[in-house]
């Protein structure tokens, strides 16, 4: 298993397979990274079979495939297809192309994916991400009755433009959970940037009205989120990554989509290129990038003393 000198367990690998998209979500930071439309550099198919292969090799569990929209790669099913036998592997998508692919990821091994969608409003959708809601609602139908469940749904929740939208996204997915849980509702605070500031709420208020309503709730053992279930509705919340509890619980690492592991999402001045690498000196660049791990926010907090 993979460990950084923080005694951080390292479980869960993000891979981007392109910084192509097909929305303009305002919001957007891109994992970690700003890019202005797309870039023909990108992983093959065979780097990212033997980028999993290493990974897996050295204890990850779980797989989550990012853009980018990774439904705009043509080669998204071989990609699939040839990473090794992962607890889970997933995908985070805008949900446009969903209703043409769900069934084929499914039988080609996604096991389940996410999906961002910030209003049940065609007009607020619109505003938002410049798409069309329909679009999206037909991939959750597709996505749910080919089995990539549960589905998560990311809603970030912005001041004055769809925070009045919390009550019917939970009515919402709940006409899916009635024998199951194939539906869970993330709600996410949107990232404190100077450019978003109009914008910018804290979803504290929303958690503490919903906790008062739970029936129950679990902790995540991931940057230890809570989850809470009213009836026929899970609802997780999502704080930005600039907090210390996201960084000293971070069990996740990431490649770009040209091949290099990102070490900390907050960073890019220390990533490792390992494109073209193959078995030993693959895993050692892996192992590299691995003890250049820290919290950024504490380490932040230091310089500042």
């Amino acid at each position: 298993m993979l460990i950084d000198r923080f005694n951080r367990k390292i479980t869960n690998l993000r891979i981007s397979v392109t910084d192509a998209c097909n929305l303009n979500c305002f919001y957007c930071h891109k994992e970690g990274y700003c890019v202005k439309g797309s870039s023909p550099d990108v992983l093959s198919v065979e780097d990212i079979a033997e980028i999993t292969k290493a990974f897996y090799e050295l204890g990850i569990k779980k797989v989550k495939i990012t853009g980018g929209e990774p439904l705009l790669r043509k080669d998204i099913l071989d990609i699939i297809s040839v990473m090794p036998d992962f607890e889970e592997i997933s995908m985070t998508t805008n949900g446009t192309l969903l209703d043409k692919y769900a069934y084929e990821l499914k039988d080609a091994g996604l096991n389940r994916v996410n999906i961002s969608l910030d209003s049940l409003n065609p007009e607020t959708y619109k505003k938002i991400t410049g798409g069309e809601l329909e679009r999206v609602l037909s991939g959750l139908e597709s996505a749910v009755n080919a089995g990539l469940t549960p589905v998560k749904l990311n809603m970030v929740v912005m001041k004055e433009v769809n925070e009045d939208e919390i009550d019917d996204m939970l009515e919402f997915t709940s006409k899916y959970n009635e024998d199951d849980v194939r539906v869970i509702l993330q709600i996410i605070e949107l990232l404190k940037l100077p450019e978003l500031e109009d914008y910018y709420m804290d979803i504290s208020s929303i958690e503490e009205r919903i906790a008062k309503k739970a029936i129950n709730f679990r902790i995540r053992s991931m940057q230890k989120r809570k989850q809470y279930h009213l009836g026929s509705s899970v609802v997780e919340f999502v704080k930005p990554v600039d907090n210390t509890e996201f960084c000293y619980n971070c069990n996740r690492i990431r490649i770009t989509k040209d091949g290099k592991i990102k070490p900390c999402l907050m960073r890019n001045d220390n990533l490792v290129d390992v494109r073209g690498l193959k078995g030993y000196a693959l895993k050692e660049k892996i192992f590299q990038a691995v003890n250049m791990r820290e919290p950024y926010f504490k380490k932040k907090s230091r310089e500042a003393r």
